[in-house]
């Protein structure tokens, strides 16, 4: 019996990437259909069967700004440089509360996708890019707080309005870069979740969310103003409430949040070649 011989089906082998790129940006676009479809998944599921709905956005940071502003601002008297405490506090907690989120949620980002992780293939850092991206839309719905707050002060807006942007970014930067590493610690040591909490708690105090920046030691300052959180927030007063921008605290945090998103990159890279074999 003559006939063709039937051809084998290709068979498409995917190797790990090698050189030094971290980051393969025309792939990610290639998947841009699918991290849309995960971000906008995240974004319904986050609120869905409640009965405020996205009034949680503004609910939670709200009360964290009315318990703060009690026991700092009018029981413990803390200095907040001549700024109202509930102004001061709001101008922070709003950036914060995203910082926070976004952390805790893109560290159990791969665990959380583990049912697809090893069945298709696709670019494994759209999971914790993804929760950093779907919080964005609670920090915007958040920022009405903050708008509201700079209105009854009667904050008049400056030029540094325009540096608003820079600062925005470093605070995706600092979740992400550490979203980068704990996601991937996280498929190995599920211990990650639950060491989270006491990560949150640490990073509020180290920070000058409750307290101004000026109360550290001069002495204390260089060290101080590595954490990036620190510029995030330092920054962010600066624009909204039209004060100088201290520089002096935002480009150690600026350094420090890229090299954090660098070896984030460089680590979640190394590890992406096992985690299917420790799912």
């Amino acid at each position: 019996m003559s006939g063709v011989p039937s051809q084998p089906n290709d068979i498409v082998v995917i190797e790990p990437p090698t050189g030094w790129k971290l980051i393969d940006f025309a792939e990610l676009a290639h998947y841009r259909d699918l991290l849309y479809f995960l971000v906008w998944r995240d974004i319904k599921v986050l609120y869905a069967q409640t009965v405020l709905g996205f009034a949680w956005a503004i609910l939670n940071p709200a009360i964290q700004i009315l318990v703060f502003t009690i026991i700092f601002g009018k029981v413990a008297k803390i200095p907040t440089d001549g700024i109202p405490y509930a102004l001061f506090s709001t101008v922070a907690i709003v950036p914060w509360s995203y910082m926070s989120d976004a952390m805790t949620t893109s560290s159990q980002s791969l665990v959380g996708g583990q049912q697809i992780l090893g069945k298709i293939y696709f670019p494994r850092i759209i999971f914790p890019l993804t929760s950093v991206l779907a919080k964005l839309v609670d920090f915007s719905i958040a920022m009405i707080l903050v708008v509201a707050c700079m209105i009854w002060f009667d904050v008049e807006l400056t030029f540094n309005l325009l540096a608003l942007p820079l600062f925005i970014l470093i605070m995706m930067t600092v979740p992400l870069g550490i979203g980068l590493w704990l996601s991937a610690l996280a498929i190995r040591y599920r211990d990650v979740k639950f060491a989270m909490g006491f990560l949150i708690k640490m990073l509020i105090y180290s920070a000058p969310i409750l307290y101004p920046a000026s109360a550290i030691p001069e002495n204390w300052r260089m060290l101080y103003s590595i954490n990036p959180i620190v510029a995030v927030i330092e920054g962010f007063r600066a624009c909204l409430l039209g004060t100088p921008i201290p520089w002096n605290f935002v480009w150690p945090g600026v350094i420090t949040s890229i090299v954090l998103i660098a070896c984030g990159l460089l680590y979640f890279r190394r590890m992406e070649k096992v985690f299917d074999d420790v799912i």
